[in-house]
């Protein structure tokens, strides 16, 4: 069994290749940087094990959930709180302290949501290698956890960020299926502000240690390995060359299918269920009046599909994912505000001049296989208005 010690070097090389991996969802990459950045002030300087399920520990899936917006500005107190209170409440409902957790998904915040958690209890909690996606994802029904047989959702702990747990605004909810976990908890999350932490799918002897089986191995470790490739880089990588480092990384496709274009325009909302939708135009010129060739990406946290002006059919629909890299900066990121601010000026409404590449990354086996999430994906396309065949993997 392969074993990790990740101290805070390594959290910023998963944060970094996670940025990439996650479909423009996952959390702010920059918030990231800022919440390591804070971890190091306070003095940590320790290590976290990260290895695979061992089938014998008390486990759950740990996660920030909402609007990467609402969530703008986070801090490491408020991912430590959340995490903190949550874990209570998860804890007092199955009478099992959590010995290890595993991220609901890849992305900057939500792939460093449980190292910070055993970050703040040195030696009695531990990190699961690997997710429920290989990508980010908009809800929880689009996760390998959703059709594990094994795994109840339920129950599934909320609580907000306060720094005394018996302050905290929190919720315990039971249902039988991701899909109407994911609209309790929508409602919930919306209540308190946005977002909050969230606890669910809990593994213990009363189903079985049922995470086994349940989760896509290894994504922790890939997401280091290509956050060690982009963080080493003396010049930013050719958008091929980080295409072709994710296949060998991940086993995946991994194609260049926009290269260094531009962020000409934005529009994004929140929505009630606490998703931020949006559309998000690329073109190969600064300025859109003179584009020849331009791509709109429409997204619901994460991208969801994207299309070319010069083709009718799409140029790439989820699960697959539509990543984003940039040769300016030899980095990815995300769909949050203060990430996309690099790229595109809100004030004037024009692209900073920063070049944006778009990697398309077929979907990870696993994920495609599970029941339910096609239909799941497929529903979340139709409410952008897509209603066309699904891809075969």
């Amino acid at each position: 069994m392969l074993s990790y010690s990740y101290g805070i070097a390594d959290f910023r090389s998963i944060a970094t290749g996670a940025a990439l991996l996650a479909s423009g969802g996952g959390g702010s990459y920059l918030d990231a940087l800022a919440i390591l950045q804070q971890l190091a002030d306070s003095g940590w300087s320790e290590s976290v094990t990260v290895k695979p399920y061992d089938g014998s520990s008390n486990a759950c899936v740990l996660a920030m959930m909402g609007s990467p917006d609402a969530g703008d500005k986070l801090t490491l107190a408020d991912i430590q709180h959340s995490m903190v209170n949550t874990l209570v409440v998860l804890q007092a409902s199955t009478g099992c302290t959590v010995s290890c957790a595993i991220p609901v998904e890849i992305g900057a915040i939500n792939s460093l949501v449980p190292l910070l958690a055993a970050a703040m209890t040195p030696g009695s909690m531990w990190v699961v290698d690997g997710d429920g996606a290989g990508r980010a994802v908009p809800e929880l029904p689009q996760t390998t956890f959703s059709g594990s047989s094994t795994l109840p959702v339920s129950p599934c702990a909320l609580a907000t960020d306060v720094a005394n747990p018996s302050d905290a605004e929190s919720a315990l909810l039971s249902t039988s299926t991701a899909a109407k976990m994911e609209s309790l908890a929508g409602g919930v999350v919306g209540g308190f502000g946005g977002f909050s932490g969230i606890a669910l799918w809990p593994s213990n002897p009363s189903n079985g240690y049922g995470l086994t089986g349940s989760y896509i191995p290894g994504t922790l470790t890939q997401a280091w390995t290509l956050g060690q490739f982009l963080l080493a880089a003396t010049t930013p990588p050719a958008t091929a060359d980080v295409a072709a480092q994710i296949t060998q990384i991940t086993g995946r496709s991994a194609t260049a299918v926009v290269t260094n274009f531009y962020i000409t325009a934005i529009t994004q909302a929140t929505t009630t269920a606490s998703l931020d939708a949006g559309v998000i135009r690329l073109d190969n010129t600064p300025d859109p009046a003179d584009s020849t060739q331009t791509y709109t990406i429409y997204n619901m946290n994460e991208n969801l599909i994207m299309y070319s002006n010069q083709s009718a059919a799409p140029s790439t629909v989820a699960p697959d994912s539509i990543c984003y890299y940039s040769e300016s900066t030899g980095l990815g990121f995300s769909n949050a505000s203060d990430d996309l601010a690099v790229y595109f000026d809100a004030s004037t409404g024009k692209s900073t001049g920063k070049m944006v590449s778009i990697v398309q990354i077929s979907t990870a086996p696993m994920l495609y296989a599970t029941p339910g999430v096609l239909a799941s994906f497929a529903a979340l396309l139709g409410s952008v208005g897509y209603a066309g065949a699904m891809p075969t993997n």
